[in-house]
């Protein structure tokens, strides 16, 4: 072939790159025949519709009736509360009090991790209580002040301190924190982005649940131990340091603080032991051991009120909480200042992060323990409700609360009703017991707060299982703890999200594909152990051993083909040996996604690996030396022994199974790909078969590129063409001669159509009388994309075939043309 007829072959593969209006008329042409040629063959056809935009754009508009779900999912509580009975109200009251004692003592020690007095913790978990009912989806959740949250709540008001001093109020901070944080959440709820939070990896959650409590611990030592001067706003390795060199300097705060942490761990001991000795009343023992915070708090303040009821104020033997303001005193509208805002905003994102992640983890694991499913958009409308309330009446952030809400899940919840009875308690406790607050000891609340704080580091056991499940994310959750521990808590989280980020990305980039042979697999069926041979149910099966009595017989199915990679590093027994399908038949399996991230470095494999075990058809491609690039490589003078060896290049099949959506950058990467194997094939044609494309708009873009048709240079040599079609039947329930009648029917039918081209069958009429009991053969997929295939095996079985016959095409004209041709590439 002269270079000019490569040149202009060459030409008209790259116009199947771009197609335009001019091959439009072609284009409708093919579908024609191939429309005829299905008709032919299995007396029906199906033309696959494209999908539009404005189809796209008419599934954004929401209907009536998904309207009016919308509304009704924005208030679950509709759903159950007219179904409130007595029994209900039973378990709700008891459990809601419960927690509401419990809650009490823990919101005025997280209150002061916030830097607030301790009523501002009961503001604020009185809020969560009182709302959450109405949005919430889970009856297990309290919502109210956390560690973690009062954490960084407390570390924005000390910034912000540190750069402004004396221009804001620290509880204005606070409310401004939270009415922000609020908005967002319910913004995000109204908008359904629940899913938004499935961006965030659970190590470094877990990372900066532990980098929290240790940071939490480090704040809460001075106070245990009565050390004063001590900037606990310092990293943790400097709070430590300076801890220990001040511990001379301990006062008598310490025995309070130590003895309350081992009071408190002592009545949990005992009570898990008493449940597991006392199994009919662990309910009761879990009950107490849930008041224990309650109960040491109470004891210690008794203490406190013996020592110091005559003492004038300002002699305190150790620090006390002191006066609290009766009531919601600090209810009022937030203060506006837009200044503030702007100084407030720049923190949310982490502290919006751990509030959204915390709760719904939590919300979730109860969910699973309790068989009842949490909706993420409508927790973040909940908590987002609860935040922008807050400042109202005082509070501060409020998120889910893992402690509280594990005693109200043991307590026998009903519903989420029950957090009205836990605000009753709260309002009691703000109205009648601000004189008994007064009395509380400090140290006794820094000890709760670390006897609370401890369990939720990490333990070992869980790193342990880290390591196993993925080696890098350990040392992810590693790097976080110790940036934590050196720096804050906020560079942690970003460090690590940003670390896992890098990792997906990585792995997506570098996603490697793999090639895939076939290998022959039966199945080997074990039968029981009887005392002759077991014939089996299926005509398939046959029986391949044969035992003595008392043994077991073992029967196979058919034999079938399955596609192994080449590579023996998978899992797969490196003995077994994996052929190719056929010569020049490559199949090429996607691990991954196929996108604009990895689609250099799979088309890079693919072009390689395929040229690496092929050679070209054409030992002279025509092309001149002048003419030729600088980085194209021109094809041996001869070929050698070894490349004459290789098979020359007929077909790819590309696995899409795991593929859903692809882009144009991948798209451009299969059509640069197709070019460079036209021309290294040409003038042969490479045929492109897709196994398991199922999204609609994937297979709209593969074929506006020009892939799911016959490899041909015209419309006419698609009467030669043999296509296989995959359709769906109701056979299976047809009796033996139905069967027959249909199969026979069918030979002629094809048998004459060969004879009778051009002309429709009369006897399609015969064959549907034939199928009246039974289902007509419909195809799965167009029939006007026909090497989009269904499945793997039956992309394969096509390009084999195609390739077969391709085979025995070019060993005609070779023997025609004095029986050897030397310039094609195969006799």
């Amino acid at each position: 072939m002269s270079g000019n007829k490569i040149k202009a072959f060459l030409n008209n593969a790259a116009t199947k790159a771009l197609p335009t209006s001019s091959h439009q008329h072609s284009k409708q042409k093919q579908t024609a025949s191939l429309e005829k040629i299905a008709r032919e063959t299995i007396g029906t056809a199906y033309l696959e519709e494209d999908p539009s935009v404005a189809e796209w754009f008419r599934g954004l508009v929401p209907s009536s009736s998904g309207v009016a779900e919308y509304v009704q999912e924005l208030f679950p509580s509709a759903r159950w509360v007219r179904r409130y009975n007595i029994h209900w109200l039973v378990g709700d009251a008891i459990a809601g009090i419960t927690v509401g004692l419990v809650v009490v003592p823990q919101a005025m020690a997280y209150a002061l991790l916030a830097r607030l007095t301790p009523a501002f913790g009961l503001y604020t978990t009185f809020t969560g209580a009182c709302l959450y009912w109405v949005f919430g989806t889970s009856k297990d959740i309290v919502i109210g002040t956390t560690a973690v949250g009062s954490l960084l709540v407390g570390s924005v008001i000390s910034k912000i301190e540190a750069d402004h001093p004396g221009v804001y109020k620290p509880e204005d901070i606070a409310h401004v924190l939270s009415f922000l944080a609020g908005a967002v959440l319910f913004v995000l709820g109204i908008l359904r982005l629940g899913w938004l939070i499935e961006f965030i990896p659970y190590v470094p959650i877990s990372a900066f649940v532990t980098s929290a409590s240790i940071t939490i611990i480090s704040t809460q030592l001075p106070t245990v131990l009565g050390i004063p001067g001590i900037n606990t706003r310092e990293s943790p390795y400097m709070v430590y340091v300076n801890t220990l060199k001040e511990l001379p300097n301990a006062r008598l705060d310490a025995a309070i603080g130590i003895t309350s942490i081992m009071l408190l761990w002592l009545i949990r001991d005992v009570c898990a032991k008493m449940e597991f000795r006392q199994p009919n009343r662990k309910r009761m023992w879990s009950l107490v051991s849930s008041l224990r915070l309650t109960f040491t708090i109470l004891l210690y303040t008794f203490i406190s009120w013996l020592v110091h009821r005559k003492a004038p104020v300002g002699q305190e033997r150790f620090r006390i909480v002191g006066h609290i303001e009766k009531g919601f005193s600090h209810a009022g509208i937030p203060p506006m200042d837009g200044e503030l805002f702007g100084l407030v905003a720049s923190e949310l994102p982490a502290i919006i992060i751990i509030l959204i992640v915390e709760h719904i983890a939590i919300a979730k694991s109860f969910g699973r323990i309790f068989n009842y499913t949490i909706i993420p958009s409508q927790e973040m409308i909940a908590q987002g409700a609860a935040n922008i309330l807050s400042p109202f009446v005082g509070g501060y952030v409020c998120t889910g609360s893992f402690g509280a809400s594990a005693v109200l899940s043991k307590a026998a919840v009903r519903t989420p009703l029950a957090g009205l009875f836990s605000a009753l308690v709260l309002i009691l406790a703000l109205y009648a017991l601000t004189a008994v607050f007064y009395y509380i000891p400090n140290a006794a609340l820094a000890g709760l707060i670390i006897h609370c704080t401890v369990n939720l580091i990490t333990p070992p056991r869980s790193l342990y299982k880290y390591w196993q499940l993925s080696p890098f994310e350990l040392f992810i959750w590693v790097c976080g703890v110790v940036i934590a521990f050196f720096t804050n808590l906020e560079t942690a989280i970003y460090v690590t999200i940003g670390l896992s980020f890098a990792i997906l990305l990585i792995r997506m980039a570098k996603s490697p594909g793999k090639f895939t042979g076939s290998v022959g697999v039966t199945r080997i069926v074990r039968n029981s152990r009887v005392q002759e041979v077991v014939t089996s149910c299926s005509s398939s099966d046959k029986t391949v051993a044969t035992q003595r009595e008392g043994t077991t017989a073992a029967h196979a199915s058919e034999s079938r083909q399955v596609y192994l990679p080449y590579d023996t590093s998978d899992a797969h027994n490196p003995d077994i040996k994996v052929e190719p399908a056929y010569p020049g038949v490559f199949i090429y399996r996607f691990s991954e996604n196929f996108n604009y991230i990895n689609q250099a470095s799979h088309i890079d494999y693919l072009s390689s690996y395929i040229m690496k075990n092929t050679r070209r058809t054409l030992v002279d491609d025509g092309i001149r030396a002048s003419d030729r690039l600088w980085c194209d490589a021109p094809p041996p003078a001869k070929l050698g022994d070894e490349k004459s060896a290789l098979p020359v290049l007929r077909a790819v099949v590309l696995d899409f199974s795991t593929i859903n959506n692809i882009d144009i950058t991948s798209v451009q990467g299969l059509l640069d790909l197709r070019n460079t194997l036209d021309r290294f094939a040409a003038p042969a044609v490479v045929e492109w078969h897709f196994a398991g494309v199922q999204n609609r708009w994937t297979r709209r873009a593969l074929a506006f590129a020009g892939f799911g048709f016959p490899a041909i240079s015209s419309v006419d040599e698609l009467a030669d063409w043999c296509p296989a079609y995959t359709v769906a039947t109701g056979l299976v329930g047809a009796t033996e001669e139905e069967l027959r009648d249909v199969e026979t029917l069918q030979l002629q039918m094809r048998g004459k159509n060969a004879i009778n081209r051009g002309t429709e069958p009369k006897h399609n009429i015969q064959l549907h009388t034939a199928t009246e009991k039974v289902d007509v053969l419909q195809p799965i997929y167009g029939i006007d994309r026909p090497l989009f295939h269904i499945d793997l095996h039956d992309a394969v079985d096509a390009a084999v075939r195609d390739a077969k016959k391709q085979a025995e095409r070019d060993t005609a004209a070779s023997h025609s043309s004095n029986g050897w041709s030397g310039s094609r590439g195969e006799p």
